[in-house]
Parts: structure tokens; sequence; C-alpha cells
């Protein structure tokens, strides 16, 4: 959108537009959504149901002609749903939910769902809920269900900067802290964690810069932890009190946490294995 000066009388003005139309306004320092009066001054319409400002009402048809744009589907029977951009499915069946991005699939019956991005499925009935997550479905008890037996590995970042717990990102992504949420009964997984962490500053007398630990943490998961295992691979340095770990909250939410020590900033590097099963 190009740069709209603002109205005499008012003290807000158009700053971008979304992809599905609505306008999003600025006040000069932070982005606003705009009443009915401020809309309609610049020459928007106002949907008073929604609350939204728009330039043009959007059309799920007209978005998912422009995402296929960017797609690329062979095969038969796939479905990449409005808002899918940037993705790459071959094979047979296979579902990639909407608002979603740079993903890919190969096989049949696989799903990656809604909102996921940067995911790959391969084999058949796989299923990918998580961004970055790399899925290999491993049949799902002749098509019993997609995610019935697979595995798959997410990459998990964070930094710590005392000896308090905390959880570690998916794909690097801050808002993304929940690895799996626990299913009912007959859910059970196994995962591997290889941990890598690398003392990068802090005022610690103790130890120095470039200390580091390599780390398994394996375990297995039926609504909740049972016998987590870990196991020191390797270490430099002072790396007393480092450690990693699976943890669950809410409602059977899955996390994984580490620890360090007061006064280090430490850097974490995580790749993390999920094996599942549903009986």
């Amino acid at each position: 959108m190009a740069t709209i000066p603002y109205i005499k009388g008012f003290s807000v003005k158009p700053e971008r537009t979304t992809e599905t139309g609505t306008v999003i306004f600025t006040d000069g320092t932070n982005e606003i959504t705009p009443n009915q009066l401020q809309c309609e001054a610049y020459g928007y319409t106002y949907d008073k149901a929604t609350g939204t400002c728009s330039t043009f009402t959007y059309s799920t048809g007209l978005g998912r002609a422009f995402s296929n744009l960017s797609n690329f589907i062979k095969g038969v029977g796939n479905t990449a749903q409005t808002g899918t951009n940037n993705t790459l499915v071959m094979g047979e069946s296979n579902t990639v939910g909407g608002m979603s991005r740079n993903n890919l699939i190969i096989g049949s019956n696989n799903e990656i769902s809604n909102g996921v991005n940067n995911a790959t499925v391969v084999g058949n009935y796989g299923l990918a809920e998580r961004d970055g997550e790399f899925v290999v479905g491993g049949g799902g008890f002749s098509g019993a269900g997609k995610g019935y037996a697979q595995y798959s590995t997410i990459t998990l970042t964070g930094t710590t900067t005392d000896g308090v717990a905390t959880d570690l990102f998916i794909n690097g992504d801050s808002s993304q802290t929940i690895i799996a949420r626990g299913k009912t009964t007959g859910s059970f997984q196994g995962f591997e964690a290889h941990l890598l962490a690398v003392r990068t500053g802090g005022s610690s007398g103790s130890g120095a810069v470039d200390d580091r630990l390599f780390q398994r943490v394996s375990g297995l998961i039926y609504l909740k932890v049972e016998d987590q295992t870990k196991t020191d691979l390797g270490s430099f340095g002072t790396t007393t009190g480092w450690e990693g770990a699976a943890k669950f909250s809410g409602t059977n939410d899955m996390h994984f946490s580490v620890t360090g020590a007061a006064d280090m900033n430490i850097s974490w590097s995580c790749t993390l294995n999920i094996y599942e099963i549903n009986v």
C-alpha cells in the first residue's frame, strides 16, 4: 500500500491491507483497528457485524485461485485448502490444511494440519501437526487413521541465562512451545532428544565461554512422561546442572525444557525424535 497522508481531523491513517482485504490502520506508532468513522473517511467499507474495515470483499474461490499459482500438485485426489502457498504435493489422496505455506508431501493419504508451515511428510498415513516437522508415515494399520503409526523429527531452540527450567521453541518461534498434546487412551509415544548446549557469555566466574554439553534424553509418553532417562554423551568445561527434560502442563501438553546455570548465557539446540502408535 502506498503511503497515505493523514486526513485533516484524524490522528490515524491506513497502514497496510491484508491478503483478505482487511485494512489495518496506524496511529503513527502502533497498528490499530479503525472504527466506522475512520474507515469510511478514507473511502473504505466498514462491516458492522465483524467490526472490520475492508478494501474489497474476500472470496475463498479467489484466494484458492491465487494460492494455486504458487503450489505444485501432481497425482489424484490431492487437496490444498484455501490459503495454502508454496506447497509441493506428489502422490494420491493427500491433504494440506489451509493458511499454511512451504510444505512438502510425497506419498499417499497423508495430511498437514491447518496453519502448519515448513513441514514435510513422506510415506503413507502420516500426519504433521507442528511447524518444521519431518514425518515418516508408517501405514496407519491398513488405513485405520492418519498418524496412527509414524515417527517425526522436530528441531527446538532457545537460550537461558539462569538455573530456571525454560521451554525450548519449535522451529525458532517463541510462541510455539507445545510439542505434542496428549491424546486419548490408546495413544502411546516414545521420544529421544539429542541436546547440544554452548555457553556464549555471562558474568559467572565459574567456567568460560565455549563450555559445552551434548546430552541424550529419552522416555515413554502415555498421557505423561514415564521412565525418562538422561545420558551425557560429551562435555567440556563447567556444565554442572545443565540438562534437558520433557514435561507436561495443562491438559497433557508436552514441552521440552532446559536448565542452565546462574549468570551463564547458554544457547541450546535440540533434535527431538517422536515415535507414535495408536491402538
